[in-house]
This record gives structure tokens, sequence and C-alpha cells, in this order.
């Protein structure tokens, strides 16, 4: 009787792993560039910066009052990825650093930048 619990209990576990690859196959090709779309709402341009491992690389300026997209190198998004993003206002003193967030190749992530 207890073979059996554990026997059915790694069926239904098999079962969800396949159901999670297949979905995730599907729906993300691994090709698809990985972006950031970053909506400044302040006034100042901003020099973006993605933060991975310590590892710093400038991804672009975000113009003040407007939304801009940037491509993530491939080499800072491989496989599933834990990343901060850095805005740092030109002109300012005032350095913004973002909660981390986990990324996979093929992701859009949205990152706001308030006014003041």
């Amino acid at each position: 009787m207890k073979i059996r619990r554990i026997t059915f209990a790694l069926f239904l576990f098999g079962i969800a792993a396949c159901a999670g690859l297949s979905g995730r196959s599907g729906s993300r090709d691994s090709n698809e560039p990985t972006v950031v779309e970053v909506n400044n709402q302040g006034f100042l341009d901003m020099t973006v910066y993605v933060l991975r491992n310590s590892q710093r690389v400038r991804l672009g300026i975000a113009t003040g009052s407007s939304k801009t997209r940037f491509t993530i190198p491939p080499d800072v998004v491989s496989g599933i990825s834990t990343l901060r993003f850095i805005a740092d206002p030109i002109g300012g003193r005032r350095n913004s650093v973002s909660e981390e967030i986990t990324v996979v190749p093929g992701d859009t992530v949205g990152l706001l930048i308030p006014p003041g």
C-alpha cells in the first residue's frame, strides 16, 4: 500500500513537470531578445544600467518625460537570472536602484522612474 502512494506521487510529479516544460517551450522563443521598457516620468534624462552579480552593464539613456526600450545583452540574461536596474540622472544627484527581479530570456520588463 505504501509503495502505491509513493509511485502515485512520483507519477503526479512527472506529469506536473512535463506540463510545465511543454507550456514553457510553446509560449516563448529563447531567441527573442530580453527587453526593458523604461517609462521615465521625471524631467532629467537617466543613464540606465542593468546589474547582475555586481556586474554593471550600461543599456543607454532614457530621455526625460518619455518611454524608451532597451535590449538586455544575452550574456546578462542566461537562463533564469536575477537582475537589478540602476537609473543614474544626468545632471542630478539622485541615484535609483530597483528591487531584484527574476528574468528569463525573451521577457519584457517594465521600469518606472517617477517624477521628482
